[in-house]
């Protein structure tokens, strides 16, 4: 079996954390969690898509009515950016930023993206 890219890897901590963080009711902390796994999940598009399936159950948990606008629209964005291939790079993919929008990466996120684009 090959062993996870660091990417990978970095993308099921924080998806492991943000399903603690739920399970603990710390939905804002878990929602934190699904912007770091979202922007290295970017690349694949199941593991984009279930971010935003996730992001969907914590603004729903949370009876917050723009987030969970912001994520059916982004879900049906999902698709259509993977075919076209545009994809703002480093963008969390929350209703509090715009969904064309490219992000500033961490030197960490843009180390661990980096890795696998060489």
């Amino acid at each position: 079996m090959k062993p996870l890219s660091p990417r990978v890897a970095a993308l099921d901590a924080a998806l492991s954390e943000a399903r603690r963080l739920i399970a603990a009711g710390e939905l804002v902390r878990a929602l934190v969690s699904l912007q770091r796994a979202h922007v290295l999940a970017q690349r694949d598009f199941g593991p984009h898509l279930a971010a935003h399936l996730r992001m969907l159950r914590v603004a729903w948990a949370l009876r917050d009515g723009r987030e969970v606008r912001g994520q059916l629209l982004r879900i049906l964005l999902v698709p259509i950016g993977h075919l076209s291939g545009r994809l703002p790079r480093g963008n969390i993919g929350t209703s509090n930023v715009s969904a064309f929008a490219p992000m500033a990466l961490s030197a960490e996120l843009e180390q661990l993206l980096e890795s696998e684009e060489a």
